[in-house]
């Protein structure tokens, strides 16, 4: 079998479009000082592998969740739980309802309609993003129905152990597409299959030896810490459009931009670290550092499209 390259084209074109960018620029000199700041990465591990039992409802969760792992752009405009952020809000609806009355099967994810996506997630009905998030579930539910026989489990075996492998398959479906193109560069960021990937990997219900093969989860808060904490510098207009809460069109070379030199400052990031760390742990540890009131109070870009 040819090995995935999704990813090795994906950072190659982030060089690329990093090389030539107009509004957005790596200060490749505080790389190395900020590689060396960052605390000691948690490592991504399988957690205690779920019972048997358990694998299925498992993997159908995740796999649920990261195909409704988009709408940043409209988070202002939905109903949060207090204290809860727009993606938390919307994983913890989904998680009660998992919990409740366990998972959608195959064949009701394929015929699900926004209403009940709304009720789920504790959101209106009427709200453009429902049935966006519902579109993405009913080609999950035929994807999986109808290529593994209504088993959510059976993707991740059928990756063999390789998290791009995962993500090859996971491309070329509707509910997980994610590229952009800059200047006739070709961008597969493909951000949800491959924190897919990743959350499969911390639930148990996959084991992947090659999770350094996985880049930064390209979304807008990782460009906005990276933006704060002095390595990637915007150019003035863009941080005032952004500032004042501007959209910022997906697909735009603005947009693009700062996707792709977000995922090439982390690229340098690890290979300047003083200790071996990956892409996905980097990732990690800026949206954590994202939720921190110095970022939170700070507007970061905002742009309506299914990737992020």
């Amino acid at each position: 079998m040819v090995e995935p390259d999704l990813l090795a084209d994906l950072r190659a074109a982030c060089a690329a479009v990093a090389a030539s960018a107009r509004h957005v620029r790596i200060e490749t000199e505080r790389v190395a000082g900020y590689a060396a700041s960052l605390p000691p990465p948690r490592r991504i591990e399988p957690a205690r592998p779920p019972a048997p039992s358990e694998r299925e409802p498992c993997a159908a969760y995740w796999l649920t969740l990261d195909a409704i792992n988009f709408g940043s752009g409209w988070f202002p405009t939905l109903r949060k739980e207090p204290g809860r952020s727009g993606y938390q809000t919307i994983a913890g609806g989904l998680r009660a309802r998992f919990e409740a009355r366990g998972p959608w099967s195959a064949e009701e994810l394929a015929a699900i309609s926004g209403d009940e996506v709304a009720g789920a997630v504790g959101q209106d009905p009427a709200h453009e993003l429902i049935e966006l998030f519902a579109v993405s579930l009913r080609d999950l539910g035929a994807r999986i129905r109808d290529g593994y026989h209504g088993s959510f489990s059976a993707p991740v075996e059928a990756a063999s152990g390789s998290a791009p492998r995962l993500v090859e398959e996971l491309a070329g479906w509707a509910c997980f597409s994610d590229v952009s193109e800059h200047l006739g560069q070709r961008l597969p960021f493909l951000k949800r299959a491959q924190i897919a990937a990743a959350d499969l990997q911390r639930a148990g219900v996959a084991t992947f030896s090659d999770l350094d093969r996985l880049t930064m989860f390209a979304d807008n808060l990782v460009p906005h810490v990276l933006r704060l904490d002095g390595v990637l510098r915007f150019s003035p207009e863009l941080v005032r459009r952004i500032e004042n809460g501007e959209l910022i069109e997906h697909g735009s070379p603005e947009e693009v931009e700062i996707r792709a030199c977000a995922v090439h400052a982390v690229e340098l990031i690890v290979a300047s670290a003083p200790a071996s760390i990956t892409a996905a742990q980097v990732d990690q540890l800026l949206w954590n550092r994202g939720q921190e009131p110095r970022y939170k109070s700070v507007p970061r870009h905002r742009s309506r499209c299914t990737a992020y």
